[in-house]
């Protein structure tokens, strides 16, 4: 989904910000305004000892704002990387694919307005020519550099931008913050997403910092749209991986907005070994714990805000699904109830129409007992063994469904098993984006 960037606000490097609330214009369409659901700003996100990040406005769709990012690796960097599985993936994404795959990386480039998908053999041609590119600027080979793209998908790569915008970024003295990152991947973003953590591995406190873009066509099948998770940790590449893997699973893997699964979904997770922590070389170390903690609240942090700045949201919305009998069961239900169109069009005109729950659980083809059947809203119990609860009172709920958080929960009567998704609803203002967004 393309559209401009909310308004820039006036910020220093690794400063806190405030996200302004103004709105903005565009060709043909009236003024976007940021999401209701926004945090109140942009958090304090620390440097990272080993990551250098610039951002240029190279024009690719976007007039007046970044959008393309560079960042630089220190030699011995380890990355791990997730992937759309789309079988229409983007020429970025089966490029990135294969360095992610070495462990190691020096660089990754990151463009905003132009997903370079469906572009046939000229699109892998613009991508090894702009890692060619980015590698030439900070002085590494190409196959060292990372690339992930974002944007109108079918649309050849403005390739001569690049080529005038890197040899700038090169001779930027002024690194950029977090908060300038995080604004460059964006596309109709309406607020730029940062997240932090610390942790301990053993007795070295290391630091964890992500940014994330997405706000439409957001159903990972592994990730959300673009994320990159930077640490100065020092951590085997193997052990990298398997803990992005799993951290997805448990974050990006439980939200959706729309059903939709971008041809370019990509997290990237860099480990600089600046830290000095001895590496622990398996899964199982005990001195992973924490920084498992920490990556896994950073995830989920980061896959919530993509959430709650869902095309046109204006409730987020928190799916329990227990009772199963699998997690994959309890999965499975959870989903169906989020990407429901008509439950996420009945909570966003506040109707407490809960038989499209029972609906939604239904189509999902899951195993569950009608007659042990529960479901509730906002903690209130509607029908319980397989019908309306003789007590519900509808005025409850309804007082919760006009509040911005919600939430819906249901048992299926047949196990133990459960799963949380989250969503937002479904809004007149997501058709308007989505029907006028490329005029």
């Amino acid at each position: 989904m393309i559209l401009a960037h909310v308004a820039r606000v006036k910020s220093t490097s690794n400063a806190t910000a405030s996200c302004s609330p103004a709105g903005l214009t565009l060709a043909g369409m009236s003024t976007i305004k940021r999401s209701p659901l926004a945090p109140a700003r942009f958090p304090r996100l620390p440097a990272v000892k080993g990551l250098h990040l610039r951002t240029a406005r190279a024009g690719i769709k976007f007039a007046g704002r970044d959008d393309l990012l560079l960042v630089e690796f220190d030699r011995g960097t380890a990355v791990a990387g997730v992937f759309t599985r789309s079988t229409t993936a983007s020429a970025p994404v089966q490029w990135s694919r294969q360095v992610a795959g070495t462990g190691r990386a020096r660089a990754m480039l990151v463009n905003s307005g132009n997903a370079n998908t469906f572009t046939g053999t000229q699109g892998m041609a613009d991508v090894k020519a702009t890692a060619a590119m980015a590698a030439k600027t900070i002085g590494c080979r190409p196959r060292d550099v990372l690339i992930s793209s974002t944007g109108v998908i079918g649309e050849p790569l403005p390739v001569a931008r690049f080529e005038q915008a890197l040899p700038r970024m090169g001779r930027q003295a002024k690194k950029a913050s977090w908060l300038q990152a995080a604004r460059a991947i964006g596309t109709t973003d309406t607020y730029p997403k940062g997240s932090t953590r610390q942790a301990r591995i053993g007795d070295t406190t290391v630091t964890l910092c992500g940014i994330a873009k997405g706000s439409g066509m957001i159903a990972p099948d592994m990730a959300t749209m673009l994320a990159f998770v930077f640490t100065d940790a020092k951590l085997p590449a193997p052990v990298l991986q398997a803990l992005l893997q799993d951290g997805v699973a448990r974050s990006f893997n439980c939200i959706t907005v729309d059903s939709d699964t971008s041809t370019s979904d990509t997290i990237v997770l860099a480990a600089t070994a600046k830290a000095g922590n001895r590496p622990p070389q398996s899964l199982a170390a005990s001195e992973l714990k924490d920084f498992r903690r920490a990556l896994n609240e950073l995830l989920t942090d980061l896959a919530i805000q993509v959430v709650r700045d869902g095309e046109g949201a204006s409730k987020f919305i928190t799916v329990d699904v227990t009772g199963a009998v699998s997690t994959g069961s309890a999965h499975k239900a959870a989903l169906a109830i989020a990407n429901s169109p008509l439950v996420k069009t009945a909570i966003a005109g506040e109707d407490a129409n809960w038989g499209r729950v029972v609906m939604a659980v239904g189509k999902s083809g899951v195993r569950l007992d009608q007659s042990r059947l529960s479901v509730a809203m906002g903690g209130v119990l509607i029908a319980h063994h397989g019908e309306r609860a003789a007590d519900y009172d509808e005025t409850q709920v309804v007082r919760h469904l006009k509040g911005e958080n919600i939430s819906v929960s249901v048992d299926l009567g047949v196990g133990r098993a459960r799963s949380r998704v989250w969503t937002c609803d479904l809004t007149h203002e997501y058709i308007r984006i989505n029907a006028d967004y490329r005029t």
